[in-house]
């Protein structure tokens, strides 16, 4: 077995999304631009509305992947190809953008806690010309791990013979919701392949035998490439372990859209202004 070791911790950015959205940014930053495959990582939230309540209003994507999870509060989304619906709490929604979609992602509430998180995730170019695809998942639906150390929701990937509801995914991603009280430990194999990270939501934790008093909630940690990843609690915590298999492709980014080359991204900005976008 090869220890899975720490390769660099990240405080995440406050910035706005949408129309001022406020939220933290750890992937998609001066910092760490791309962690192939995962291109940006946002976690939104707040128990003041005026921090949400204006949402993500209708906008464009191409070539990627969005996933968003949903720990507090309830989303509306709408979209160009006729979809709709709203998240709640412990929700999931998996959207595969390909070759373009429009869409967008309102809160449900006017006001208490709203709180979640947005991973995207970049295609290969085969599949950027595909189209669009959803996979709604409901917090009932999730499937769990749990034992009087640990809970773990499965979202994608698998864990002690329990399979996520994301299966046969070109990348291979592990999403697990983890769970872990004071003084326990979380062990797992991961593809010796695959880029991972953990993001600290709540708590603190130590990883594999390194000395790391610093790994406190709201922090990306991405780790080395190994197969054997051991985290240990040092208080009650909640995190999540995000992994993937690398893409290996070029990438150019516009905005909402992520290609290969310059070119596409310019194509997708004229085929949304003159209104050839995310027709099918």
């Amino acid at each position: 077995m090869n220890p899975i070791k720490i390769k660099q911790i990240i405080d995440p950015i406050e910035t706005s999304d949408g129309a001022g959205v406020k939220l933290k940014r750890s992937i998609g930053t001066s910092q760490i631009d791309y962690f192939d495959p995962f291109l940006m990582l946002d976690e939104f939230g707040s128990e003041n509305p005026e921090d949400y309540i204006k949402g993500f209003p209708p906008h464009p994507h191409r070539g990627i992947e969005t996933v968003t999870y949903m720990l507090n509060g309830e989303f509306e989304h709408k979209d160009s190809a006729g979809g709709q619906g709203k998240m709640s709490p412990g929700d999931v929604q998996w959207m595969k953008t390909g070759r373009g979609i429009i869409h967008s992602e309102m809160p449900a509430m006017e006001n208490g806690k709203l709180h979640g998180f947005q991973l995207w995730i970049n295609m290969p170019s085969d599949l950027k010309k595909n189209k669009p695809e959803y996979l709604y998942i409901d917090s009932e639906k999730i499937p769990c791990y749990q034992d009087n150390e640990k809970s773990i929701k499965i979202i994608a990937g698998e864990y002690s013979y329990i399979k996520g509801s994301v299966t046969n995914h070109n990348v291979n991603p592990t999403y697990f919701d983890v769970e872990l009280e004071e003084g326990k430990i979380f062990d797992f194999e991961i593809p010796e392949e695959n880029n991972s990270f953990i993001y600290l939501v709540e708590g603190r934790i130590r990883i594999g035998d390194e000395e790391n008093n610093d790994l406190e909630s709201s922090k990306l940690i991405l780790l080395e490439k190994g197969n054997k990843l051991m985290v240990a609690s040092e208080t009650k915590s909640k995190f999540l372990l995000i992994s993937g298999k690398p893409i290996r492709e070029p990438i150019a980014r516009g905005g909402p859209f992520v290609m290969n080359t310059r070119e596409e991204v310019q194509q997708a900005i004229q085929d949304f202004n003159n209104g050839s976008f995310a027709k099918y």
